[in-house]
């Protein structure tokens, strides 16, 4: 099968013929690879900034975000059936361990990542996973155009739902990054909370998509901690999600603030100082985000079934993985890209 694989960092991506993967357990699936997301990670991984973490041995597929259709599975797999059309969650656990067991899968101590740790990925025609990690997604729903939501979206979600508590009528919310997380992030607050949104960007095109899911205001970074003044008369926002995490926005986050607010980090790649009286003085929450749950994408999976997520995507063949990270790379992407094999 063609399969797109990381054989050195800092070096384009190689498109190679690999076998094809073959079910060695009885909780395995086949999937055939219909759409797979590029996210942002995989210029990470291509940048070796995960190398240290992981240690993976090169080369492996890279691809975390994955949609397809069951073509195979092992012998204990009874509640799915060959052509059931699925999206899975990226992270393969162990279901056994207390993190596992309390629902918070994410954070399972024993698992596997597929596309990032080494784990061959979804950057191929057929991928190896568990059966525990599938979503069954009803007939007739698109499922290309959902693959991002396997991680892009399962995160704007984990980190909407994890502050949607604080967001009550009349509240704000800023969501600064109208990429691909903070596109859906914009439509998941607008379904699940009741705050009126501001969107915040670098990029005007970007600022008139966030208008079209739902924001109720759009503001350019530059100007974006003045204006905010503005709307909220020298107030701030109850809750700001950095979907950027780098550059200036952990710093002007937290001058958007309200007392009392939250700072939720989605973005990484930056970091933020602040003098420890200030977060005393305001009383500001600063909260992180991994991936979301398993239950936490069958969720969205339902928000989207439901047309109240849309996922604005550009397509390309696998062959052409990176030129897809290559215009991911330099801002290009409107929404999010989808390699299809």
């Amino acid at each position: 099968m063609r399969a797109v694989r990381i054989h050195e960092y800092n070096k384009p991506l190689g498109v190679d013929d690999v076998p094809e993967p073959k079910i060695t357990s009885p909780f395995d699936i086949i999937i055939k690879i219909k759409g797979a997301g590029v996210c942002r990670t995989d210029l990470h991984i291509q940048e070796g900034i995960w190398k240290d973490i992981f240690n993976p041995k090169l080369p492996f597929i890279i691809g975390h975000e994955n949609v397809g259709i069951v073509e195979d599975m092992g012998s204990s797999v009874d509640w799915l059936q060959r052509g059931d059309q699925v999206i899975l969650h990226p992270y393969v656990t162990c279901r056994r361990c207390r993190a596992c067991r309390a629902g918070n899968d994410m954070h399972c101590p024993n698992g596997k990542f597929p596309g990032l740790d080494g784990t061959d990925g979804g950057y191929a025609e057929y991928l190896k996973t568990s059966a525990f990690s599938a979503i069954k997604v009803p007939k007739g729903v698109d499922l290309i155009s959902m693959a991002p939501l396997a991680d892009a979206g399962l995160t704007a979600y984990h980190a909407v739902k994890k502050v949607s508590k604080e967001l009550y009528p009349s509240t704000l919310l800023a969501i600064i990054g109208v990429g691909g997380l903070g596109h859906i992030g914009i439509q998941v607050a607008k379904a699940i909370t009741s705050a009126r949104i501001i969107a915040i960007d670098i990029d005007e095109g970007k600022l008139r998509m966030a208008k079209e899911f739902g924001a109720d205001y759009t503001v350019l970074a530059k100007d974006a901690v003045d204006e905010i003044g503005k709307i909220t008369d020298n107030t701030g926002v109850d809750v700001v999600i950095d979907f950027v995490g780098e550059h200036n926005t952990p710093r002007d986050s937290l001058h958007m603030i309200r007392k009392g607010g939250t700072y939720s980090i989605v973005g990484y790649g930056g970091e933020f100082r602040d003098h420890t009286v200030d977060f005393i003085s305001r009383e500001i929450s600063v909260v992180g985000n991994l991936v979301g749950t398993y239950n936490e994408l069958a969720e969205l999976v339902e928000l989207y079934t439901q047309g109240k997520v849309r996922v604005k995507v550009k397509t390309f063949p696998l062959n052409e993985a990176n030129q897809a990270l290559e215009e991911l790379k330099s801002g290009k992407i409107l929404g999010r890209a989808i390699l299809l094999p």
